[in-house]
């Protein structure tokens, strides 16, 4: 009786049903480890009242990029919110504009462009409201309903986990603010998350031993993906351990950084071994056996971002990105490459469509190819950049101009939005004309944990910004006109606090300069 079909089929059921129930199983102990239980109250600024706090860039031969930066703040002070008067929520929060609901990663990236409005609105505590609905066992699921706190499931549980992110939103919103009193605090959930995510996430008795995700978990919702590890969510989990070794770093506990950084480098190293095809210059996602599911999408480039990728593989992964049959479309960059059988000019969602996050993971993941002195081709990844920018949010600007509003996605064929799309979306949306308007076109990366800015100086225009907060620090740097990127360029910069400022011109080396409280002049040949 004991090997009869039936038999066999029952106790398996019975395994995975206490497995699942194990997973996601609510004991109604919510936020353990987030030590923040009430709400502040704190009030909601207005634009027109916090206006003049905000960044103010200043672009001469492209006023319009300005109008886009304005448009997408002013869209962005309608989605800032307080909890409904029900709500279990302990912060206020900047909402993604179309759903009751807050979602995990549209937080995360709302976060990477509304930071530089820290000072008016401090978005990184968005991320209170998830640490304090947060799961005895750790789970945290990827959307919230705002009025009952309770999650919100669409077609099954597991489709409920979002890429893993919030050490990237932390450490990126430290690095402008130059404030970590959050570490102690979002430390202990983030642990707890992990434990959860490597115990129901990571895919036993395979032969590459790494992560696996769903279309709507990934966030890349009808892409035609599938395997057992996913590119894009095993490096987001190297990302996840890796920003746990800073931020315990940060909090002096060593040994368990120590841990951390072996943890990412181990995953790092199982994703070069399984998932790079050298061929084509790709990164691909896994069956059990570890074979290689040959399907390229705007995924396969998340590696970039992680810091796991030589600038051998970089090199081919830019090659990928330049190419006009696959990801170099009108608008950059498709979210699956023109020369698949099911792409769409429209867009269709994921099937061809252009969305902030993953162009700000595209842009960022060049970034970390393009600043360092001792690569000979980082200029090549500098200028691709920068000019990926331009066409991106040149291509936003002209819809905007049409449509008088900005989108959720784009189409990657035509200056449209994508079909589907939410209007008002600002929203991750705003990443591109906040954002990598400041870092990728004007060219300034400011760092407060630093107490350091490193300026690509990219244009011939006069340009810069006015009003940068980063620290305790307020700044204005102006490039002066000039006539080619290859002359002098005198920089005017004005502070209230000493900092270090490093100037790259072009393909030269970096000058570097102190800049002093008060008015500084400075040539840069």
């Amino acid at each position: 009786m004991k090997n009869h079909p039936i038999v066999k089929f029952f106790i398996l059921f019975l395994f995975f049903a206490v497995l699942i129930k194990a997973q996601y199983e609510d004991t109604g102990k919510r936020g353990l480890y987030f030590s923040k239980k009430e709400y502040s109250g704190a009030e909601l600024p207005t634009f027109e009242k916090n206006k003049s706090k905000l960044p103010q860039p200043i672009l001469e031969d492209n006023n319009e990029l300005v109008k886009l930066y304005w448009k997408a703040w002013e869209l962005a002070f309608k989605h800032f919110k307080k909890p409904p008067e029900s709500s279990p929520f302990v912060s206020n929060y900047i909402d993604e504009a179309f759903s009751p609901s807050i979602f995990q990663w549209d937080t995360i990236f709302m976060i990477m462009f509304a930071r530089y409005g820290n000072n008016v609105f401090p978005s990184i505590q968005s991320l209170d409201n998830f640490y304090s609905r947060q799961y005895e066992n750790g789970y945290i699921c990827r959307e919230i309903q705002e009025a009952s706190g309770q999650d919100f499931v669409y077609e099954g549980r597991e489709n409920t986990i979002n890429p893993p992110l919030f050490t990237w939103a932390e450490i990126e919103t430290y690095k402008l603010t130059g404030d970590k009193s959050r570490f102690a605090s979002v430390l202990p959930p983030l642990e707890k998350y992990a434990e959860w995510l490597e115990k129901y996430r990571r895919k036993e008795n395979t032969k590459h031993n790494l992560y696996w995700q769903t279309g709507l978990g990934s966030g890349m919702d009808n892409s035609p993906r599938s395997g057992s590890a996913w590119v894009c969510m095993s490096s987001q989990m190297k990302m996840f351990y890796d920003g746990l070794a800073f931020i315990a770093d940060e909090l002096g506990e060593k040994e368990k950084a120590d841990q951390y950084n072996s943890k990412a480098k181990d995953i790092g190293e199982r994703i070069n071994k399984f998932m790079w095809n050298e061929e084509d210059g790709m990164y691909y996602d896994l069956d059990d056996g570890g074979n290689q599911v040959k399907v390229k999408t705007i995924a396969s480039f998340w590696p970039l971002l992680t810091g796991l990728c030589d600038s051998y593989k970089a090199e081919k992964l830019l090659a990928n990105l330049k190419d006009p049959k696959s990801f170099w479309r009108v608008i950059p960059f498709p979210s699956l490459p023109a020369g698949h059988k099911d792409y769409k000019p429209q867009g269709e969602y994921w099937l061809g469509g252009v969305w902030a996050p993953t162009d700000v993971m595209v842009i960022k993941g060049l970034d970390k190819f393009s600043f360092d002195d001792n690569y000979s081709y980082a200029h090549a990844f500098r200028e691709f950049a920068t000019y990926a920018t331009q066409q991106y949010l040149e291509a936003m600007y002209e819809v905007y101009k049409r449509t008088g509003t900005i989108w959720e996605n784009y189409s990657p064929e035509f200056f449209m939005r994508g079909l589907p799309a939410q209007s008002d979306f600002v929203g991750w949306s705003g990443c591109g004309p906040v954002m990598l308007l400041i870092e990728n076109i004007i060219g300034i990366h400011a760092d407060a944990s630093k107490n350091e800015i490193v300026w690509y100086l990219n244009r011939i225009d006069k340009h810069g910004i006015k009003n940068l907060k980063f620290g305790k620090i307020t700044t204005t740097l102006i490039a002066q006109k000039r006539e080619a990127v290859n002359k002098s360029c005198t920089l005017t910069v004005e502070t209230n606090m000493p900092y270090i400022l490093r100037v790259i011109n072009w393909t030269k080396k970096t000058q570097t300069a102190k800049i002093e409280k008060g008015i500084n002049k400075i040539v840069i040949e």
